[in-house]
């Protein structure tokens, strides 16, 4: 089997293949930070929480389309290549982002407008089933010996760009339009520049190169293959899921929910719930080398076990003690220990992730995981808390939606021992390692 080729420098290898995280992460967090916009205008309604929640759903409903997207896609990148997968990825969020950027309103367009903006959260869904899972499966098998965790962290690393990215757009924004001009057009304008984003992207994923361990398979499954195996292990597959249950719930609620909790739960200014999240999306970029680098010496487990716990322990007090005395210092201290939360797990995470997966349906296998947790927990943050803090009149109450996660992942971690995934019900998996 001829060696794949050498195109550039490992630290250009890792930027090229984390470009359409990037854009990704860059949609789904301005469809969440500008919710109540995209709301009125495809969604308006007489009751503000009504249209609010329905924007939500809309958001949510592109998690949906992940298993789908991890079943499907993930197939076709376990057979075809990560290199293949990868440029189909980006070229199907590239239609979902146009589709939504570029559609007008329910003034417009009527009943049309609403279902083309779910239709295109569906098609960006399908896409990002796989992205994660193929851009960090690819990052661990490009990694040097022992460095599979810094490597890997790059992948979620890209994702903070986006986060710091958007939010540094939004507070230009807020700055500079008026309250009536974003609610009218002023939306638009980021999810138009990740349009502009995309020949750029596109360039610089064409440029990747195939994966030696890929290139060194004897046998590629075929699509039926690759879903038979996943069903036979079903128990991993969900206990995958809730390790990245931790994950999803916490990067949402950070990022995604907390412009849109900061402005419209704390009454705080836009600017100042945009100033948060950017301080938290460059926290996180700290945290997540740092950590991904730490589990390579001290282990995966150890970090998951901590962190999930103190998901679990301090989410519902954190909350508690700023819904208290709302304040800007209050819902920055917070966003930073959640954000520390974040990263001590996730750095972690993703890399354990793709290491209790055999290769020949790595990614199939850990998009799956990863994509339940995101379409069933995830995703739907930001409804789930709009909808908590509605019905229990409590604006604390996500911080029991996070301990929940929190449960989640630690549960996980103390079933996937070592042993277990040796010789235990899992076995069947892990054995064809």
């Amino acid at each position: 089997m001829a060696a794949p080729a050498k195109t550039g420098s490992p630290a250009g290898r890792v930027v090229r293949v984390s470009v359409g995280n990037f854009l990704e992460m860059y949609d789904f967090m301005v469809f969440g930070y500008y919710a109540a916009a995209i709301g009125r205008a495809f969604f308006p309604n007489q009751s503000e929480y009504a249209s609010l929640m329905l924007s939500f759903m809309t958001f949510g409903t592109g998690y949906l389309m992940r298993p789908l997207g991890a079943l499907v896609l993930g197939a076709y990148i376990d057979r075809h290549g990560r290199r293949k997968g990868l440029l189909l990825t980006l070229g199907l969020m590239a239609v979902g982002t146009l589709s939504i950027g570029c559609l007008p309103g329910y003034a417009t367009l009527g009943l049309l407008a609403p279902l083309l903006v779910v239709a295109g959260r569906l098609v960006q869904g399908l896409s990002a089933g796989v992205e994660i899972g193929g851009v960090s499966v690819y990052l661990a098998e490009i990694a040097p010996p022992g460095r599979k965790g810094f490597y890997v962290s790059w992948q979620s690393g890209s994702q903070q760009v986006a986060v710091m990215f958007a939010a540094v757009l939004g507070i230009v924004l807020a700055s500079t339009l008026e309250p009536a001009q974003m609610r009218q057009w002023g939306w638009r304008i980021p999810l138009l520049i990740g349009c502009l984003l995309l020949p750029f992207l596109f360039l610089l994923r064409r440029s990747l190169a195939e994966t030696g361990e890929f290139l060194a398979m004897r046998r590629r499954p075929s699509s039926i293959e690759v879903w038979r195996t996943v069903a036979q292990n079903w128990r991993l597959i969900v206990l995958g899921m809730m390790l990245t249950t931790t994950t999803t719930v916490t990067f949402y609620l950070i990022t995604a929910y907390m412009p849109t909790y900061g402005s419209g739960v704390l009454r705080l200014s836009t600017r100042q719930s945009m100033l948060v999240t950017l301080c938290a999306g460059v926290l996180n970029f700290f945290w997540l080398p740092v950590m991904g680098a730490l589990s390579d010496r001290i282990g995966r487990r150890p970090l998951l076990a901590l962190f999930s716990l103190l998901a679990l322990t301090t989410a519902y007090p954190a909350l508690a003690w700023l819904v208290g005395h709302p304040s800007f210092p209050r819902l920055l201290a917070v966003a930073l220990w959640f954000s520390t939360i974040f990263g001590g797990y996730n750095g972690a995470m993703v890399v354990f992730l793709t290491e209790i997966m055999p290769a020949h349906v790595r990614a199939s296998a850990f998009s799956l995981a990863y994509s339940l947790a995101a379409g069933i927990f995830g995703g739907f943050t930001p409804a789930v808390s709009t909808y908590l803090i509605h019905r229990s009149g409590n604006p604390a109450m996500p911080g029991a939606w996070l301990a929940l996660a929190g449960a989640m992942g630690l549960t996980a971690t103390t079933l996937l021992s070592p042993s277990l995934l040796r010789h235990g019900a899992l076995g069947k998996l892990t054995e064809k390692r």
